[in-house]
């Protein structure tokens, strides 16, 4: 293929995904869904008009990895340790229940395997799909009925950080035990090394970007650094640790998540991820996504699929609540707020493609999961606050 011809590939990609992403909007479902049903009409499923290349896949690969970064930039760390102990009990069982219940859901499909044999790893990492909670829809319905400052709102906030920082570790160790040179000591020991390197690091860099933002305040110099931090984090994870290198990103997104500066370079990432790095990833999904070999066996699962997605979040967040004495309501919704799925994920089950865990028809299940969670959820959410009598704080008594 001539270099150029990379060009003719950019153009329709990043087209197709804008149009798709504002009919998406259109129809009140997330805009990556558009872009992913871009990149399945685009693909050799059905139109043809691009093709998988190396060099479309070490973009999507760049994409995200940006977008990691983002969300570890997102991340607000006073909040975290504010909320602490409820948020991380009820993320831990919604982490652990939707792990569980993928896991057993393809078991149930195709047989149960032996601990430890790379079938067993891949219904594992069914589940490790499940675990990963994208709130933007939620906090987009709880800030439209003044519900996000209560404290409902506050601990599904809280709760679904600390979800994506549990479900990205579990996903390390997950690909670590895949290897079949590796053992268990030794995913274990590499991923605490991989975080004590972290920690250290991550306070000599902080004291750096904190005395550069003091001395030269939203300059270029800072979001250029910074970009840098996330590329050898991710590089420095996956070669010297075995780390999935979305985790060193994240990672580095942590570590100036606190930084004055810190929205000043997550605005300069979001430019080079919307326009053309996020797009790529996503269109790549769909590119890859092989709806060919669909057949009724691959529908029921995907329906089973999307139904245990729901169901597990719903159960093991709202049981936790309720354990931590959440009346029945308020435990509802916050398993309910919870259920949402999104760009992370996409970025587990791509990731699970990349190092053969995933079988690219499985795509189809997570897309109906991120699609089916997001129409639902603000629905369902709007029905339960309809059923207080009263106000839950002050904001949603001012808007009624």
């Amino acid at each position: 293929m001539e270099a150029y011809s990379v060009f003719k590939d950019l153009a329709i990609i990043i087209v197709a995904a804008k149009v798709f992403a504002i009919l998406a909007r259109k129809c009140k479902a997330p805009q990556v869904v558009g872009e992913i049903v871009a990149g399945l009409l685009l693909g050799p499923s059905l139109l043809g008009l691009v093709q998988q290349s190396e060099f479309i896949l070490q973009m999507a690969e760049i994409g995200v990895i940006l977008l990691m970064f983002s969300a570890g930039l997102g991340t607000n760390l006073r909040e975290l340790m504010k909320t602490g102990p409820i948020a991380l009990l009820i993320a831990t069982f919604g982490v652990g229940i939707p792990l569980i219940g993928g896991a057993l859901l393809y078991m149930c499909f195709y047989g149960f395997m032996p601990w430890g044999s790379e079938d067993f790893y891949k219904a594992v990492f069914m589940g490790v799909i499940l675990t990963a909670t994208s709130v933007s829809i939620t906090v987009e319905s709880l800030k439209e009925m003044g519900k996000l400052k209560g404290k409902v709102g506050t601990t599904i906030l809280s709760a679904a950080i600390i979800d994506d920082v549990i479900g990205i570790i579990v996903l390390t160790f997950v690909i670590g035990f895949k290897n079949p040179e590796s053992n268990p000591g030794t995913v274990v020991m590499d991923t605490v090394l991989f975080f004590l390197f972290a920690i250290g690091v991550g306070f000599v860099c902080y004291i750096v970007f904190k005395w550069m933002d003091k001395r030269y305040p939203h300059t270029r110099r800072i979001p250029i650094m910074g970009l840098a931090l996330c590329f050898a984090m991710a590089y420095i994870a996956e070669k010297y640790f075995g780390i999935a290198d979305i985790t060193g990103a994240y990672v580095a997104g942590l570590i100036l998540c606190s930084i004055q500066d810190s929205d000043y370079i997550a605005r300069k990432m979001d430019i080079n991820s919307y326009m053309i790095f996020g797009p790529i990833f996503f269109v790549s999904i769909g590119l890859k996504t092989d709806i060919g070999d669909m057949n009724m066996s691959i529908l029921l699962f995907a329906v089973c699929f999307v139904l245990v997605g729901l169901l597990t979040k719903i159960v093991g967040c709202g049981l936790m609540a309720k354990a931590c004495r959440f009346n029945a309501a308020d435990s509802l919704k916050i398993g309910v707020g919870m259920m949402t799925r999104g760009e992370v994920a996409l970025i587990v089950a791509q990731k699970g493609l990349n190092v053969g865990l995933l079988n690219p028809v499985y795509f189809t299940a997570v897309i109906l999961l991120i699609v089916f969670s997001s129409i639902l959820t603000p629905i369902i959410l709007k029905v339960l606050y309809s059923k207080d009598k009263m106000p839950q704080d002050p904001e949603s008594a001012l808007v009624s």
